[in-house]
């Protein structure tokens, strides 16, 4: 489905279906994609059942008792009177053809108007009629709340739909599944989403008649197009002929009226937004033989209502054709109305559909908001939300749509109206109006604004203040959420030169026209609504970061907070270069203990100091010494580098070899005795308990170590180096230990010395047991 996406995505969104036929605006095309709109992807017909419902001896309650039926998907309650109410409770319970399993009691909400204000004959009181999925069985209960006197409407019957099927449900369930989530219809590789002044046919030319040098597209939604035909200026019906996709209707369409607008509209207006896709009747299967009357106008779409339907949110989107089939037949079979009582439905994952026949680019009349159907347009959301928000999806599809179509007459979304009732209603709970007074709106609204009802719900109802904001604009909630350069420390990131700047929005990326990366307040990049990072360049020093949009609308907003990056190309230095120092510890035949020591520093930052060779190891910045080990009589390079914030490097290295001098080395006065074991290294050692007895070693190196044995009975020893003492070290241990390196001394650089060790003779504990010495050359 992506190369679909990709045209919905360009101009030429904005079509018409007639008949199998392609009708843009200002571009014409006679190839359907689905090979025409035959029997194989017509809809099979949608039957609606109805049924009488038995009325208790003292007609404060009604059901229908539970039985077996034919398969239907959605039911309803209607009666005779539209203007009487039900003030008690109806419930249905159902059976579910795949499980058999019956359901518990379903609510259907009671607070529905049936009456239109053009006083259509044969219109029905209704509850709103709600989605159960396949079905084959049913019961209703209905109570009144009061006692006899306040009673029950006359004619109450249950009405079950079951909305057939179509060939081209999969593909219309496909293509919105396809769409990315809050997304659908974005612009893809640099495109832009929906129609622009150049793509619209002008005031003065026929709709449907190509604009001059435009030739035929294809491809758009599924069964082509997404328009009704439109009715003709001069005419009060359409003069082209109904769509092909039909199906008979169970019971005959209601009878037209003659009251209501005028049947005359105005070429439809260029829109100061781009147009959403929108799945036309054709392609979601309604019958057109339910719709026998011309469409109705208004002369302007000055609000719009938003509405919930279905009365559940347990569906799956790719049922929303057949719900789009179900309501369609149950507001025309049912309810009595002339055709669909919304102008547009969306379902639950952003997917528009086309609802009253006569244009989506026109000002239908509908059936909506009893009222105040005129100038406005109604937009339902499939789903019930008392409770449960709507999905992001369907409040930016809400969102764009409400913005498209008020873009057509100079709407804002953010802003308010006024509209003169069409009906006096006075319910006693806040909502009163008086036929042919003007009130203020918001011009997006819910259907409580303008009725006594829940609808559209107090959790979709919240959501109105944020789709007014998507819709308005500008964009919100801008942010700069990272900067990559070499590596961030705090809010400050570091770079030698380029950075990568990514940033968030609270506004669908549908509704932003550009963003701009900005660097000390100067433009350095510029994306589409749908591309949320970008990469700057930047000279050495200190910047400022910031990023700001632009709506769809035209309006621009506020800088980001300012991100802070140091951008810097001076290499760290080692003020102290790397070097080694045999150190305390262990000692065998492959590994001596050395510490290894350094200083590094960066005028900007200096991040941290990678020991890359022997090992690899990672320092932070203020270390500057670690315990390492090599291998004895092997020349061992240490090689370092210093890392500043931006990326930046210096290196140095050492180079060290440790070698083992055993006792056969050495000068001896005095008695000592050679001892001989695994333990020892070289496998021997010398021991003494003469007082002055001394041993003496020679070597050329930069740091030695006096290698011992240790036990709870050894002794003292002095320390002479190049003939001056310089320690008295205790050979004393709690735990007897072998090649334990136990003294060390450093020089800054190698030279010839001698390290000499005089027995101190300790009382008590005089003997000593020296196991080498080892130096760094």
């Amino acid at each position: 489905m992506r190369s679909k996406r990709r045209v919905w995505a360009t101009a030429a969104v904005a079509t018409a279906a007639v008949a199998g036929v392609l009708v843009f605006q200002g571009v014409t095309g006679t190839d359907d994609p689905h090979g025409g709109v035959d029997a194989k992807s017509a809809p099979a017909p949608v039957d609606v059942h109805k049924n009488e419902l038995k009325l208790s001896a003292d007609g404060t309650a009604a059901e229908f008792e539970q039985k077996d039926t034919k398969p239907f998907s959605l039911l309803g309650v209607t009666w005779t009177d539209p203007a009487a109410k039900i003030s008690g409770t109806v419930e249905a319970r159902t059976r579910s053809v795949a499980t058999g399993e019956w359901t518990g009691w379903l609510p259907l909400a009671t607070d529905v108007d049936g009456r239109t204000e053009t006083g259509q004959a044969g219109v029905r009181g209704t509850t709103e009629p709600r989605w159960v999925g396949a079905s084959n069985g049913v019961e209703v209960r209905v109570t009144s709340g009061g006692t006899s006197s306040a009673g029950l409407p006359a004619g109450l019957r249950l009405d079950t739909v079951d909305p057939g099927s179509s060939g081209l449900d999969a593909e219309t369930a496909a293509y919105a599944q396809d769409m990315p989530e809050g997304t659908e219809g974005s612009a893809e590789d640099g495109e832009t989403t929906g129609p622009t002044p150049t793509d619209t046919a002008s005031a003065t030319e026929t709709p449907g008649s190509p604009a001059a040098g435009e030739t035929p597209e294809t491809g758009e939604l599924p069964g082509g197009g997404t328009d009704e035909p439109t009715a003709d200026p001069t005419t009060a019906a359409p003069t082209t002929a109904a769509p092909s996709v039909t199906a008979t209707p169970t019971t005959p369409a209601p009878t037209p009226t003659t009251a209501g607008p005028s049947p005359t509209v105005a070429p439809a207006p260029v829109s100061t937004m781009p147009r959403p896709p929108i799945v036309s009747r054709a392609a979601w299967g309604a019958n057109e033989a339910l719709n026998n009357e011309a469409p109705e106008y208004t002369t302007s779409v000055k609000a719009v209502f938003v509405h919930h339907t279905a009365q559940t949110n347990d569906y799956s989107c790719a049922d929303s054709p057949a719900i789009m089939r179900s309501l369609h037949a149950f507001h025309v079979q049912s309810n009595g109305w002339k055709d669909l009582g919304y102008n547009f439905i969306v379902d639950k994952c952003g997917t528009i559909f086309e609802g009253r026949k006569g244009g989506v680019d026109r000002p239908v009349f509908g059936a909506h908001t009893y009222g105040f159907n005129r100038e406005t347009a109604g937009i339902a959301v499939i789903g019930m939300y008392t409770d449960t928000k709507a999905s992001t999806p369907a409040t930016t599809a809400v969102a764009r749509l409400a913005a498209w179509k008020l873009g057509q007459y100079k709407g804002d979304p953010a802003g308010k109206t006024t509209l003169v009732a069409g009906a006096t209603q006075s319910s006693g709970t806040g909502i009163s109006y008086t036929v042919g007074k003007s009130y203020t709106f918001n011009q997006i609204s819910g259907h409580r604004d303008g009725f006594n009802t829940e609808c559209p719900g107090t959790a979709l109802y919240g959501q109105l203040g944020a789709i007014r904001s998507a819709a308005a604009g500008p964009v919100t909630g801008l942010a700069v959420s990272s900067v990559t350069g070499s590596s961030t420390s705090g809010s400050t990131t570091y770079t030698q030169s380029t950075v990568k700047v990514a940033w968030t929005s609270s506004t669908p990326s549908v509704f932003v026209a550009k963003y701009e990366l900005l660097v000390d307040g100067k433009v350095v990049a510029t994306t589409n609504g749908s591309t949320t990072s970008a990469s700057a360049a930047l000279a050495v020093g200190t910047h400022k970061v910031q990023v700001r949009a632009t709506h769809l609308s035209g309006k621009v907003s506020a800088l980001s907070a300012a991100a802070t990056v140091v951008a810097e190309k001076t290499a760290p230095a080692f003020t102290t270069k790397p070097s080694l120092a045999l150190s305390a510890g262990t000692v065998n035949t492959t590994s001596v203990p050395l510490t290894l020591k350094w200083k590094a520093a960066d005028g900007i930052a200096l991040k941290e100091v990678r020991l890359t060779a022997p090992v690899a190891k990672t320092f932070a910045p203020t270390t500057v010494s670690a315990a390492q080990t090599a291998k004895p009589g092997v020349s061992t390079t240490w090689k370092m580098t210093a890392y500043d914030r931006a990326g930046n490097t210096a290196a140095a290295s050492v180079i060290g070899t440790p070698v083992i001098l055993q006792e056969t080395s050495t000068t001896r006065t005095g008695t000592w005795t050679a001892k001989s074991s695994s333990s020892y290294l070289g496998g021997k050692s010398y021991s003494s308990s003469a007082k002055n007895a001394s041993i003496t070693w020679t070597f050329t190196g930069r740091s030695a170590a006096l290698v011992v044995s240790r036990a709870s009975t050894s002794g003292q020893v002095y320390v002479y180096v190049d003939g001056k003492k310089t320690a008295t070290v205790d050979l004393k241990s709690s735990t007897t230990k072998y090649r334990d390196a136990i003294w060390t001394t450093t020089w800054s650089g190698a030279a010839k010395h001698t390290v000499k060790l005089v027995v101190v003779g300790t009382s008590g504990r005089p003997a000593i047991t020296t196991d080498g010495l080892v130096y760094l050359k």
